[in-house]
């Protein structure tokens, strides 16, 4: 009995240690976190962005995660100009956290624990075509200075006044019958300044799987496939690209909406972390808004590509940078994984003009220059609410949100959404796009819905 009770009193004392231990790591993967989110901002600030290191620390290191933002002050970053690499010191028995650029992709995060090798300056450049006409490029974008409505002028420049609208507004700009009538940019930002978009890189990967059905590469009504799921009785494999597009998987997570955080600041891999979640619903019954769901779509459909690559020739690959290029998005980064994959629910850089036309290709129905590059159902596919849907605020068709029951505005309005107010909205009826870009915080949100309406009002004749 003795021996029963001491044995017991034992494993009391293992479970306290393990316990404690756990308490006393988690201030040291916060702070391998936060050395994590300070190197990758930096990094794509910087290189993808365009900004300075002081809009950086003022605009992309402030309003961050509780659980790393303390922390972010605290660090100090070591800036290699040449190399393109950020590299944060966290711990004195490991490896500084380390965020590589490239021309192509932009930057990645390394895993904790990576080693820093020399590397020498790149030499890959990229392609602008700011000197073509608009849209492929920046010349006569702007419609004449004769023909610009004072109204809507006013109402672009008021998103910028937190009192009317709220939030902080870095970009404002209302395309309509293919021109810009109004474009208004925050001290310290142009044209060709690029900020992360948060979720509007979700409806990015839809508009990039989009392609992929037009390549007869991807069927979104057929298994996602993934290797993870092969086992004859994993339910999982019944998860189509079009649950995941739709936030229909049923699968569960460690955090619902935008927090992906071993992904994100950890080093993690897509391919690792994003594929290992349980079911918790049967597919395509409960609607959960996760950042996993349009990793796993986008991996997917990379697999897929790679599956065609080998067994026919000539298939493309999954390429975001080429499919920029064809629309002028010379400055949109789709950023990756040290392991290759792309990370496509909320780390993409593009400036508000790239929005812009990003916009347009939907206004146009999936044609550029007289080429297809989507479908000509797709824009219709990705308005559709099919399926469970949010319980309460807009509707969601396939990674776009529905604003067609908001007062005022069209019925055909959608929108790509992401966190600290990044908008494009994208209305057919009045071959009107809006794309508003911010660093809002949580206590401040951006009225979108106002904000669309008094552009829609200032428009009218």
């Amino acid at each position: 009995m003795h021996k029963k009770l001491a044995s017991i009193g034992m494993i009391g004392a293992l479970f306290c240690t393990s316990a404690f231990a756990q308490d006393v790591e988690g201030p040291r993967y916060d702070r391998a976190l936060a050395a994590g989110y300070k190197a990758q901002f930096l990094c794509s600030g910087l290189w993808n962005g365009g900004k300075s290191l002081e809009d950086i620390e003022a605009d992309e290191l402030t309003g961050s995660y509780e659980r790393v933002e303390t922390v972010i002050s605290e660090l100090t970053a070591d800036i290699d100009n040449v190399a393109r690499e950020v590299r944060v010191p966290f711990a004195d028995d490991l490896p500084p956290r380390v965020a590589i650029w490239n021309s192509r992709s932009g930057c990645t995060a390394m895993p904790i624990g990576y080693e820093p090798t020399k590397r020498v300056e790149s030499t890959e450049r990229r392609a602008f075509f700011d000197d073509r006409s608009w849209p492929m490029g920046d010349r006569g974008a702007l419609i004449k200075p004769l023909q610009r409505s004072r109204a809507l002028q006013s109402v672009a420049r008021r998103a910028f006044q937190p009192e009317v609208y709220g939030g902080k507004t870095s970009a404002a700009l209302v395309v309509k019958n293919g021109r810009i009538y109004a474009e208004h940019y925050k001290q310290g930002h142009d044209l060709h300044t690029a900020q992360r978009s948060w979720s509007v890189a979700k409806s990015v990967s839809g508009t990039l799987i989009g392609h992929s059905v037009l390549q007869n590469v991807v069927d979104v009504t057929a298994s996602a496939g993934l290797p993870p799921w092969q086992h004859a009785d994993d339910p999982r494999n019944a998860i189509t690209i079009e649950h995941l597009l739709r936030m229909a998987s049923g699968l569960t997570s460690d955090t619902s909406g935008a927090r992906t955080d071993a992904i994100y600041l950890g080093g993690s891999s897509v391919a690792e972390k994003a594929a290992s979640w349980p079911l918790l619903h049967r597919p395509d019954t409960s609607f959960r808004y996760a950042n996993n769901d349009t990793l796993l779509a986008v991996l997917a459909t990379r697999l897929q590509h790679l599956r065609k690559q080998r067994d026919e020739s000539g298939t493309p690959g999954f390429d975001p940078y080429g499919f920029f290029q064809k629309l002028g998005m010379t400055r949109t980064y789709a950023e990756r994984d040290w392991q290759g994959n792309y990370i496509l629910s909320s780390q993409l850089w593009s400036t508000a003009r790239d929005f812009g036309r990003l916009g347009m290709l939907y206004l146009n129905n999936g044609m550029w220059n007289g080429e297809r590059l989507l479908p000509e159902d797709w824009r219709k596919f990705v308005t559709t609410a099919s399926g469970p849907q949010p319980s309460r605020g807009f509707g969601y068709g396939a990674t776009f949100w529905l604003l067609n029951k908001s007062e005022g505005i069209p019925e055909d309005a959608f929108a790509a959404i992401g966190n600290r107010g990044q908008y494009l909205v994208i209305i057919p009826s009045l071959d009107l796009v809006i794309v508003r870009r911010g660093y809002d915080s949580g206590d401040s949100r951006f009225k979108i819905e106002d904000f669309v309406r008094d552009v829609i009002g200032a428009l009218a004749p």
